[in-house]
């Protein structure tokens, strides 16, 4: 991925990603890139070692050759939240209880969420975002970007 110059940057704050809350995940894709496919057209796309808490314990996932399958013991399961922490760590929660959290890492791109109509949210090196579009379905430059928080941080 490459950043746009275009994409709005957000200060690193802890923000909740609404447009994931509900989505069902649908499909895992294992990769040099790990891809969740969700409900509703969403993907969550992870480029750096994630750890899963689940009723298994805690399993290390890393995307490349022979990444785990751990993941997909989390098909069917829905989003019960899902928020970017001030580091830059994105941490999904499930309805079963299991909790994914995606790292930083300190030189490439991390994550990912990608929603309908061209959104993107990107953790960039060292845990900066850059987000095009809207939860809203708009697509637009900076201006548009900042649509999606609220004063109460929440991405929509």
């Amino acid at each position: 991925m490459v950043a746009d110059l275009d994409a709005g940057r957000r200060p690193r704050q802890g923000r909740s990603i609404d447009l994931l809350r509900g989505r069902k995940l649908e499909y895992v894709r294992l990769g040099h890139a790990i891809v969740l496919g969700l409900s509703g057209g969403c993907q969550v796309l992870i480029e750096t070692v994630t750890q899963l808490h689940g009723p298994a314990g805690r399993a290390e996932v890393e995307p490349g050759e022979n990444p785990s399958d751990i993941l997909a013991t989390l098909l069917g399961d829905v989003i019960r939240t899902a928020c970017i922490r001030d580091t830059g760590e994105l941490l999904v929660t499930f309805h079963s209880g299991s909790q994914l959290l995606v790292g930083v890492d300190p030189d490439f791109e991390s994550w990912a969420v990608a929603g309908p109509d061209g959104f993107l949210i990107v953790c960039l090196a060292h845990g900066e975002l850059a987000v095009w579009g809207d939860a809203s379905g708009r697509t637009g430059t900076a201006r548009g970007a900042r649509s999606w928080a609220s004063d109460d941080e929440r991405l929509r």
